[in-house]
């Protein structure tokens, strides 16, 4: 149950209409940072028309749609977001926060919404109406679409809670940028949900960087060190009692110690991230590179 103002209580911290490349990327940034985060995907994102995805950086001969489109899923759950294979028909304001209504089910509610389906934008205008839209003129008919120029660079829009990170005249063409443009609208979310809560323009600014502890030399090993450094950059908020200023300090230097990862932790992740990755190779190819490993090591034939 996440809180939007006062009174104000909704099912999810956010929803994110679109499963693609921005939309997961946007719940990847959100999840890992503790938020509750839906994202609802109908299956027909407009990667999907790609035959194959060539210029997406990592994958040095390409990969198929069907294995991008789990690895994008598979990573988004795993950070935390519910995905769920719906259609939103409608996205409406709610007191403070927003109602989500879907094709199939019953509606939700958000304190926040990001737009990360490229479509047409239509189940957005009840928010916003026609100021939302455009119109051309193509073979002499009148065409309406989404105002692709309608959200900032880094996403909000004059609705307060609403994100777009698509439709979007920066990221509707390649996925690479459509993720970028997800993160960064990600990023947004998280400041304001940081501000909301508390913190200052210092602290609020989120990165989601994980350091060696090596990095972590000093006076900065000490937990009381970033416990005076928070202090100074907290502000002094009337509003916001001793008690909540306490908690919000504790918390961001528990997140600031987990960022440092030991030799160990690296490790040890790097071996779960490449395992994750086996879970979605095809078999017949991971048992061909098996033989080929094992026939290369096989000790070579000493002559009498």
């Amino acid at each position: 149950m996440s809180t939007t103002g006062p009174g104000d209580e909704t099912d999810h911290d956010v929803v994110i209409v679109g499963g693609g490349p921005a939309g997961c990327s946007a719940g990847v940034f959100t999840a890992r940072h503790g938020l509750d985060v839906v994202v609802f995907d109908r299956g027909r994102s407009s990667i999907q028309r790609c035959a194959h995805l060539e210029n997406y950086l990592g994958f040095p001969t390409g990969v198929d749609i069907g294995t991008f489109y789990e690895l994008m899923h598979a990573h988004a759950e795993e950070a935390g977001c519910e995905i769920v294979p719906n259609l939103v028909e409608s996205v409406e304001r709610a007191g403070e926060g927003f109602v989500v209504e879907p094709q199939e089910g019953e509606c939700v509610t958000a304190a926040r919404v990001v737009a990360a389906a490229r479509y047409d934008g239509e189940y957005l205008r009840p928010l916003g109406g026609d100021a939302m839209f455009e119109t051309h003129e193509h073979d002499g008919e009148e065409h309406e679409h989404f105002d692709r120029s309608y959200a900032e660079s880094d996403g909000t829009t004059p609705i307060e809670g609403l994100y777009v990170a698509s439709p979007s005249e920066e990221s509707d063409r390649q996925a690479i940028i459509a993720a970028g443009r997800g993160g960064r609208v990600g990023l947004a979310v998280l400041r304001d949900v940081r501000h909301e809560r508390g913190h200052s323009e210092a602290t609020a600014e989120r990165y989601d960087w994980m350091r060696r502890k090596t990095e972590l030399d000093g006076e900065w090993r000490d937990r009381e060190r970033w416990r005076e450094w928070l202090d100074d950059e907290l502000p002094d908020d009337p509003d916001v009692s001793e008690e909540r200023r306490v908690e919000l300090r504790e918390r961001e230097v528990d997140l600031l110690f987990e960022a440092y990862l030991t030799d160990e932790e690296i490790d040890a992740r790097a071996e779960a991230g490449q395992r994750a990755l086996l879970e979605h190779l095809d078999d017949e190819l991971v048992l061909e590179r098996a033989r080929e490993i094992e026939t290369n090591h096989q000790p070579s034939e000493v002559s009498p």
